[in-house]
């Protein structure tokens, strides 16, 4: 798709930049300067993420229409306000369309990004490590699970990263009631769910340790709920302990910093 030809798609469908940079991963200041035309030649990578989101359905004459998940997804906020709606809708939504329900309102999830994927790929790997090595019953789990976090009808939200002492929690369909340790990876679109909202509803839900790592900063946020101490600011050059296994694990930063670095040189 040309930019013309996606401005002419958002006015169609009516997106506003907050949605288009949630549904496509692209930051929103990159979306405004794309559509209002101080960017004019984006990255193939950024028109690939936002032609995804803008592209019209393909129909077949040979077949009915093909329905368009996006559209479908959002069109989930016109049925009721936001705050009423209840897990009964969540689970009405595609499965290909990821979102979240918190105390009755949903809230989009972008595609995660290269950055993103690789930082709680190793994050998983490392935990899971250590459950191994020291023979523990915890479970680490990596995103897409879905945590019935209060046990209501209300709140149901997917971390990137968690462990789970608890096995009683895990059950088919999700994991029902607080993780002990859950990490959330940063992105624009989810930065004032993941340090305001979130935060308020993982320590008030009886999570026992919270991470939130931003990838642009290059900077981890420690909130150990369970010790009452936090914020504890640590830098990609730090080796961060686990405070639900009193730091006989940790989580070397440099190490994972020298994992992704190359996305950092390529920018």
């Amino acid at each position: 798709m040309t930019i013309q030809d996606m401005k002419e798609r958002k006015k169609e469908l009516g997106y506003t930049y907050a949605q288009i940079a949630s549904l496509s991963g692209v930051p929103l200041g990159t979306v405004q300067k794309i559509f209002n035309g101080a960017t004019t030649s984006p990255r193939y990578e950024t028109l690939q993420a936002l032609s995804k989101v803008l592209a019209k359905p393909q129909v077949s004459y040979h077949s009915q229409p093909q329905t368009d998940p996006v559209r479908e997804a959002l069109s989930v906020y016109t049925t009721k306000r936001q705050g009423d709606y209840t897990l009964e809708d969540y689970y009405e939504i595609p499965d290909d369309v990821r979102m979240e329900l918190i105390d009755g309102t949903l809230y989009d999830m972008s595609s995660p990004t290269s950055a993103h994927q690789l930082i709680t790929g190793f994050l998983y790997t490392k935990l899971l490590n250590h459950v191994f090595s020291s023979g523990g019953t915890c479970l680490p789990m990596v995103s897409p699970m879905d945590v019935q976090l209060d046990c209501d009808d209300k709140t149901m939200v997917e971390p990137d990263v968690m462990v789970v002492c608890d096995r009683d929690k895990i059950i088919q369909r999700c994991v029902y009631g607080a993780p002990d340790f859950i990490i959330e990876v940063l992105s624009p679109a989810t930065r004032r769910k993941d340090t305001v909202i979130k935060l308020g509803k993982y320590s008030n839900a009886g999570v026992r340790e919270y991470w939130t790592i931003d990838p642009i900063k290059k900077k981890v946020v420690v909130y150990d709920f369970e010790h009452d101490d936090y914020p504890i600011l640590y830098g990609f050059d730090a080796k961060v302990p686990v405070r639900i296994w009193d730091g006989s694990c940790e989580i070397d930063f440099a190490e994972l910093y020298e994992h992704i670095r190359f996305l950092y040189e390529r920018d």
